[in-house]
């Protein structure tokens, strides 16, 4: 694979000329697409077989954030609408048979969705553990208040979605449930001691770290690890706690370098999520000039990063699909009065 160690958005419907010549030029590893990029079924296979052909790779890599509840960049009447990832909580709570069930069924249907528009991996499952008085940006996008909930419920979802031919990715490493402050607006800083960290938000990485070859990391300053740096921008963060005590040996990808939590140009943001460990840099929001000073600042992936992303998307062949009415169906029992939309 040749590529560089970043992946971009795009500004609109259609692949412009520019764009098609910075991806044949620059060759980054993926693309991410926003609700900016969505019309309908047609044109989305349209703009995702041209990112394909514009970069030579016919598996690309193209992510999308397609949770479910308010994160859900597809919609009705593209897709249905699924519910967020508390409401499997609320089911399991009751009965854990239905809520994995649920979780699982949910995650393959919304694969399916994805794969026949070409898009095959979704940044899910959020294995963030909320904590009381943390920001509501994670809210009931997390599967539960427990551990346990969010280990078994996040991995029921990481096998529905590799049962529908995508690649989940963890995030956000290693955790941002406990975070006061949105880092799309300002950067959190957690204070709390490691033996808590390691008990809690840690845990649910560390427990499914083996079956994930795609991660996520948090911009979150953890005081009691690094309390000059978020974990993005921390090599002690990432060597130390998401590579050895979590043990995440896959492709790590910064959140989005756009978010107000950094400081810094794209370019200074982009090396230094480099040079602290990360494998990829992540620039959503599609402004050309920045995403030239993206790829100029990182470099072509090489060595233990070309490894990971070399295996990161093997390994999610898609079932056989059956009747997908009847497992709509199915869902929409488990759901009981929050069916999934037709």
């Amino acid at each position: 694979m040749m590529a560089k160690a970043f992946a971009c958005g795009l500004a609109g419907l259609t692949l412009g000329e520019e764009e098609r010549a910075f991806l044949r030029d620059e060759k980054p590893w993926g693309v991410i697409l926003f609700a900016r990029n969505i019309q309908d079924a047609e044109q989305i296979r349209r703009l995702t077989d041209s990112v394909c052909e514009a970069l030579e790779r016919p598996d690309a890599a193209i992510l999308i954030d397609q949770e479910g509840g308010r994160v859900q960049r597809i919609r009705p009447p593209v897709v249905r609408s699924y519910p967020p990832a508390a409401r499997f909580g609320d089911i399991y709570k009751k009965d854990p048979v239905s809520g994995i069930e649920a979780a699982q069924l949910a995650a393959k249907l919304m694969a399916l969705d994805l794969i026949e528009l070409g898009i095959n991996v979704d940044c899910l499952p959020v294995l963030d553990v909320p904590e009381p008085g943390s920001h509501d940006i994670i809210g009931d996008r997390a599967y539960g208040d427990t551990v346990e909930m969010v280990v078994t419920l996040g991995g029921a979802v990481m096998a529905g979605l590799s049962a529908g031919g995508v690649t989940p990715v963890i995030k956000h490493l290693p955790g941002h449930g406990r975070a006061a402050s949105d880092s799309h607006e300002e950067l959190p800083v957690v204070d709390a001691d490691l033996a808590a960290l390691e008990a809690v938000d840690f845990a649910p990485f560390r427990m499914l770290a083996g079956r994930a070859s795609l991660g996520i990391v948090a911009h979150v300053v953890y005081s009691a690890v690094d309390d000059a740096q978020p974990a993005t921008h921390s090599s002690t963060i990432i060597a130390n706690i998401i590579r050895e005590r979590i043990g995440f040996d896959g492709l790590l990808m910064t959140d989005d370098i756009s978010m107000k939590a950094l400081s810094g140009s794209p370019a200074e943001r982009s090396r230094r999520a480099i040079s602290a460990g990360c494998d990829i840099v992540l620039h959503c929001n599609g402004e050309m000039e920045e995403m030239r000073d993206v790829a100029n600042s990182v470099p072509e992936l090489s060595g233990d990063a070309l490894t990971r992303a070399e295996k990161s998307l093997v390994g999610c062949v898609a079932d056989e699909v059956g009747n997908r009415a009847f497992l709509h169906e199915r869902l929409s029992q488990l759901l009981g009065s929050d069916r999934v939309c037709e």
